[in-house]
C-alpha cells in the first residue's frame, strides 16, 4: 500500500519503521519542530528524525484546517493513512481523502482509556490488561469501529515507561497484520457503554497527596514513571519517588508524616504506609533510598 504516516513521539517510531519495511510510505506528518532550552536549539520530534533517516518527505502543519493543506494532503494520493500519537485533530477531509480513509494506533484496549494519556490511566486505575486496538478513525475522539486488537498483562511491577515500550512494539506488528488483510477484517463497533477518558497528565497531578492511600500513590508512582515522575517536597526540595511499596498497615499518624528514615523511607498516608525504594534528589541522579540515606537524611 501507499501509505502517509502521522505521528510524532517516540512510541511512534518502530511503528513507521515497520511500515516501511513492508509498504511504501510516501509521505510522513509529525508536530513542528520546538524551541528547547536556554540555547532556543530548534528540535524535530523523534519520528520528524526517524523518517529523515529513512529518506522520507516529512511535513510539519500547524493545523490540518486550511484548505491548501487538506489539498495538498489528498495529492499525495495514498491508499490509507496510518496515524500513532499525532497529536492533531484531523478534519473530516483528512479522515475522507483516502480510499482506506485513516487508521489509527491506540495504546489502550478501546472503548476503555479514550484520549490522551491511556498508558498512565490504565496503570493509575489498576487495571489487569492494557493493549493495542487498532481502529478506523472517525470524526469523534478514538470512537471509529475496532478492526484488531492485542493484549498486554499489567503487573506489579508495570511501570509507565515499559507499558510505553511494550505497546509500541506491539502497534508495530499488529498495524501490518491489519494493513496486510484488510480486505477480510470485520469492523467491530465499540460499546458505548464501556467508555472512559484518559486525560491529559496535568503537572499538578504529579505533586503526591499524602490523604490518598497508599495503594492509589504506589500506582500513580508506576504510571507515571519515567515520566513526568510523582514528586514530594522537603525543606525547600523537591524528591521524585520512582519506585515504592505499599502496606496497608497504619501508624496513626497524619498523612504525610515520615514515620521512618535511618534503614529505609516509611510514610504514612491516608491509608497504608507507603516504603519508598527509589528515588531521585533534586538536580542529582536516581538511586535506591538506601543510597540518598547515606548522605541525607529526613527528619522523622
Amino acid at each position: 500500500m501507499k501509505i502517509v504516516f502521522m505521528g510524532t513521539p517516540d512510541f511512534s517510531v518502530p511503528i513507521l519503521e515497520s511500515l516501511v519495511k513492508e509498504h511504501e510510505v510516501v509521505c510522513v506528518y509529525s508536530q513542528p519542530p520546538k524551541e528547547a532550552g536556554r540555547g532556543h536549539k530548534i528540535l524535530k520530534t523523534p519520528v520528524h528524525i526517524a523518517a529523515e533517516k529513512l529518506q522520507i518527505e516529512v511535513r510539519t502543519p500547524k493545523s490540518l484546517k486550511n484548505a491548501d493543506e487538506q489539498a495538498a494532503f489528498a495529492d499525495l494520493n495514498a491508499d490509507v493513512a496510518v496515524v500513532a500519537a499525532y497529536g492533531l485533530i484531523l478534519p473530516k477531509t483528512i479522515l475522507e481523502a483516502f480510499p482506506r480513509g485513516c487508521i489509527n494506533v491506540h495504546a489502550s484496549l478501546l472503548p476503555r482509556w479514550r484520549g490522551a494519556a491511556p498508558i498512565q490511566r490504565a496503570i493509575e486505575a489498576g487495571d489487569g490488561q492494557s493493549g493495542v486496538t487498532i481502529m478506523q478513525m472517525a470524526e469523534g475522539l478514538d470512537t471509529g469501529d475496532m478492526l484488531l486488537k492485542g493484549t498486554v498483562e499489567l503487573t506489579a511491577g508495570t511501570t509507565g515507561g515499559k507499558l510505553h515500550d511494550k505497546l509500541s512494539v506491539m502497534g508495530a506488528q499488529l498495524i501490518n497484520q491489519v494493513l496486510n488483510n484488510i480486505d477480510s477484517i470485520v469492523p467491530e463497533k465499540q460499546n458505548e457503554n464501556d467508555t472512559c477518558y484518559a486525560a491529559k497528565i496535568d503537572k499538578s497531578e504529579c505533586k503526591i497527596d499524602f490523604s490518598l492511600s497508599a495503594e492509589m500513590i504506589e500506582r500513580k508512582i508506576r504510571a507515571f514513571n519515567p515520566y513526568p515522575a510523582m514528586y514530594f517536597e522537603y525543606a525547600g526540595e523537591r524528591f521524585k519517588i520512582l519506585e515504592a511499596e505499599a502496606f496497608a498497615e497504619n501508624a496513626g499518624l497524619p498523612a504525610g508524616t515520615i514515620i521512618d528514615s535511618d534503614s529505609g523511607l516509611l510514610i504514612q498516608c491516608g491509608e497504608g504506609i507507603l516504603s519508598v525504594n527509589q528515588i531521585q534528589r533534586q538536580g542529582k541522579k536516581v538511586m535506591a533510598i538506601e543510597e540518598l540515606l547515606r548522605g541525607f537524611k529526613f527528619k522523622s
